[in-house]
């Protein structure tokens, strides 16, 4: 199928499930994502900054741009002055240079805070004490243009379906833990969880924003 069927596909899908669809657009060029622009896809995921920006500049300003990958905290300044939703917030180090440099351009942040569920080391993340005290701590209060929404987290890559289901119901039951906080510094709306692979599982334990690359766009060439 094309790029414009598969993202209808899995926009409808999703929906269906009350969860809105990230296209996942890292590696492919201008005139993919166009293609998925043109079926209705506002929200492009990426997970390289520079890449990122030069796929804003070239692509209309409709568009929400979601930074997915890790983020260096001498990196924020190049996206601050439009990105949506920053998916990767990991540290508080990194979320006060995101109030910073949104400061400058009079704007607010949205971010989620990335936790760590799988039992992959090489994957980036919060364990759940870390998520605690950071939103607990003092320092968060004081920033008026960066605001957690949610929380986010990517599953051990793995065919057993039982440890993923696992893994994201524990992230779905911190995110219902976190809600009940009630902290007016925290807007806990976001649970972002599931991809190509597991978008499926993701949904059945809450996920409310997936991310689709490859089932959109196709295999890395």
């Amino acid at each position: 199928m094309s790029i414009q069927e598969n993202y209808k596909e899995y926009a409808e899908t999703l929906q269906k499930h009350g969860a809105t669809l990230v296209a996942v657009s890292k590696t492919k060029s201008v005139a993919q994502l166009q293609e998925a622009y043109e079926a209705g896809c506002r929200i492009f995921g990426e997970n390289k900054v520079q890449e990122m920006t030069a796929k804003q500049e070239a692509l209309p300003n409709d568009i929400q741009w979601h930074l997915i990958g890790h983020l260096q905290t001498n990196k924020v300044k190049y996206l601050a002055p439009y990105v949506h939703l920053i998916h990767s917030i990991d540290s508080l180090k990194l979320l006060k240079e995101i109030n910073k440099q949104a400061a400058k351009y009079d704007r607010t942040i949205e971010g989620l805070l990335q936790i760590h569920i799988a039992q992959e080391e090489s994957k980036y993340g919060l364990s759940f004490e870390e998520a605690k005290e950071l939103l607990h701590s003092e320092a968060i209060k004081s920033f008026n243009n960066a605001k957690i929404v949610g929380l986010m987290g990517m599953a051990t890559f793995t065919e057993d379906t039982i440890q993923v289901k696992e893994e994201f119901e524990r992230l779905r039951d911190f995110f219902e833990e976190v809600k009940a906080y009630q902290l007016p510094h925290i807007d806990c709306r976001i649970l972002s969880m599931g991809m190509s692979g597991d978008y499926e599982i993701a949904l059945q334990a809450g996920s409310n924003l997936v991310r689709i690359g490859s089932a959109i766009f196709g295999e890395r060439a």
